[in-house]
């Protein structure tokens, strides 16, 4: 995949511990990059060298991403980059997010920034609850805040 060392390289630059890769599928370009990395896959799957778990983000384990500082996604639908935000949220996570084409969440509770980084191209989503910001819910309509 173009730009998986890139990316691989920036998430090994700025995080540690447990990094999780959502819907690895049969491409684990950027998986194998990261030591000790973990990617889960509704179906089972092996990629060589990575450390696969069959795991539904709709119906998540949470166990399985509890401590984590990173969950990540090459190409993920939509509906995909928004279980991982709910779920990243509660764990206190960012969420890295590799888009097909402009298909891209607006993630609540988050401040996102398009990162360019050579042939890569993918949004950063900071845990605004993580960096220590109060998250408030959005005033009721009609209501001044």
């Amino acid at each position: 995949m173009r730009g998986a060392q890139e990316i691989a390289e920036f998430i090994r630059s700025h995080y540690t511990g447990r990094i999780i890769e959502i819907g690895v599928g049969q491409c684990g370009d950027v998986a194998r990059l990261i030591p000790d990395l973990i990617a889960t896959d509704i179906r089972p799957v092996h990629v060589d060298g990575v450390k696969t778990v069959r795991d539904d983000i709709f119906n998540p384990s949470e166990e399985l991403y509890r401590g984590a500082s990173l969950l990540y996604s090459i190409r993920p639908p939509i509906e995909v980059q928004i279980a991982m935000g709910d779920l990243a949220l509660r764990i206190g996570a960012d969420v890295l997010i590799r888009p097909l084409e402009d298909e891209i969440a607006d993630l609540e509770g988050f401040s996102r920034e398009l990162i360019c980084r050579g042939a890569a191209r993918f949004y950063l989503y900071r845990n605004r609850r993580a960096m220590g910001e109060e998250i408030c819910a959005p005033p009721a309509p009609g209501r001044i805040a």
